[in-house]
């Protein structure tokens, strides 16, 4: 098998993953005369631990084109402001890790160096007071940001909740309607030329054969072609991670929804509660050295708002990823590349990066060594940066109540997390590394959260004088409560531009 132009593009899995992938290729790559084939089977279920987003996935679905409260009716979705953390940093703790960001910058130095001197000096207004996302989640409130609506709305992020299966086929949806093909049927064998070791074609049910170019691995933990044909190792997390199982349950919905996400921690894992316009989304991560299935399921069925409409649904997990996400003609995206749990809501997110950098990336012949090695790189460098992130909750908590949260507390964990504890920790130091997720803002908003905020300020902060700094301050405390009490509520917000359609299948797109 010579060198090959890449012609043919077969994703092999459906779910949020696959048809994910599909869109995106229909929208981007097949316009230039690419062919994208997706196969799955109705038998194979899909794994779907959580409906909770991050703000990017907007920016994934205006690229696409996809009318925004189209996506909401079609696929049940409320907003998301941020996501309520309880019972982490100690029991009866509560904190709120918001999108958008803290206040304003002052004199081209870094609000928070200001509010971390002024509460040195005894001022009781917490980051709370500074983030529009924030008094907007406590308060039920809701209001897309648009150009006109000022400097402090300007500030808010949002994402949503949706339902993942809606959304999933939302998708399909959208991509069959510019030219991908589904194709239903199971993997049953795979083959590779005898020469490169290239996957040349996929053989389903037994009897049809499905030729490709490139091959899109979406078969979940599974790893049907990453593992099962080129072997990409598992890089195991779980010595930092040590979660490995999950509960899921749907419940009837017992009010107006708000707009975040709640992680309450438990004795040996947290529970999620992710509020949809239908139904709310729970689910309990756990790690089984500390607790058995029942009694997670115990945990979950005993803490719910309304009544389950589901019946539990038990999953196992391996934290980590492939050492390899590229290997061969073969590029491994959502579950089958690697899981983080799903604690700062990041599982869609890590997909849509895989999606976006093979896109940056696509190869021009299937001999694509520098395309691979890059992707590599760089979706690696994607999960660790996650993965320290994750780390901080457990690590940053004073809970000594069960060996689980002994475990974490006194574990090591990795320098490069290290690092940051101690920048952040000591004056409030920050550093964003090779475009990494999660900035300053949600550093600050777990540090301080959970205890281990700032205890100095940088020397630049003393620049304004304490009357200054006083009043500066409460100006934006007091602009942050006006904008947050003229906005609509969540329910009155969805109630006129995105109410939810009866035909789960009305697609809006241009």
């Amino acid at each position: 098998m010579s060198v090959r132009p890449i012609r043919r593009v077969v994703i092999a899995g459906g779910g949020t993953a696959g048809w994910m992938t599909a869109a995106a290729l229909s929208r981007m790559v097949a316009p230039a005369g690419l062919s994208v084939t997706l196969v799955e089977s109705e038998a194979i279920g899909t794994v779907g631990v959580g409906e909770a987003t991050i703000p990017p996935i907007a920016t994934f679905n205006a690229q696409l084109g996809i009318d925004e409260h189209d996506f909401m009716r079609t696929t049940q979705a409320t907003y998301k402001l941020g996501i309520e953390f309880v019972d982490w940093g100690a029991i009866g703790d509560r904190y709120f890790h918001p999108f958008g960001r803290y206040g304003f910058d002052l004199e081209g130095v870094d609000f928070h160096q200001y509010w971390a001197r002024s509460k040195a000096g005894g001022d009781a207004h917490g980051l709370a007071d500074y983030s529009i996302n924030t008094l907007a989640a406590y308060a039920g409130k809701f209001l897309r940001p648009e150009p006109d609506h000022g400097p402090v709305i300007g500030q808010l992020g949002y994402a949503f909740h949706f339902d993942a299966s809606l959304y999933a086929a939302f998708l399909r949806n959208y991509a069959e309607k510019r030219g991908v093909t589904r194709i239903e049927g199971k993997i049953s064998n795979v083959s590779r030329d005898s020469e490169t070791g290239l996957i040349t074609s996929l053989l389903l049910d037994g009897e049809r054969e499905l030729e490709g170019d490139l091959f899109i691995d979406c078969t979940g933990f599974r790893g049907l072609l990453i593992d099962g044909v080129f072997g990409s190792v598992h890089v195991d997390w779980a010595h930092w991670l040590p979660c490995n199982r999950a509960v899921a349950v749907a419940c009837e919905k017992n009010s107006d929804p708000v707009p975040y996400t709640r992680s309450t921690a438990r004795s040996a894992g947290w529970q999620w509660r992710i509020p949809l316009q239908h139904r709310t989304g729970n689910g309990h991560v756990y790690c089984d050295e500390y607790m058995s299935a029942e009694q997670a399921e115990e945990i979950l069925l005993s803490n719910l708002d309304g009544e389950p409409v589901s019946a539990p649904n038990h999953l196992r997990f391996r934290t980590g990823h492939r050492r390899e996400f590229w290997s061969g003609n073969c590029v491994a995206i959502g579950l089958s590349s690697g899981f983080l749990e799903p604690l700062e809501s990041t599982s869609i997110h890590l997909i849509q990066m895989g999606i976006a950098k093979l896109i940056a990336l696509f190869p021009e012949t299937n001999d694509a060594a520098v395309e691979r090695a890059e992707y590599n790189r760089l979706m690696t460098d994607d999960f660790l940066h996650v993965r320290d992130f994750l780390i901080l909750h457990y690590k940053a908590t004073a809970r000594n109540d069960g060996p689980f949260w002994d475990y974490v507390r006194e574990m090591e964990i990795p320098d490069s997390l290290m690092r940051k504890m101690d920048l952040l920790k000591s004056q409030g130091r920050f550093f964003k590394y090779d475009a990494e997720l999660f900035d300053i803002t949600s550093w600050l908003a777990v540090a301080e959260g959970q205890g281990w905020g700032p205890q100095g300020h940088s020397p630049i902060a003393n620049g304004l004088s304490a009357d200054n700094l006083s009043q500066s301050l409460a100006n934006m405390r007091g602009a942050y409560a006006k904008a947050t009490k003229a906005m609509p509520s969540h329910q009155a917000y969805i109630d006129r531009f995105c109410e939810a359609k009866t035909d789960p299948m009305g697609v809006g797109v241009s």
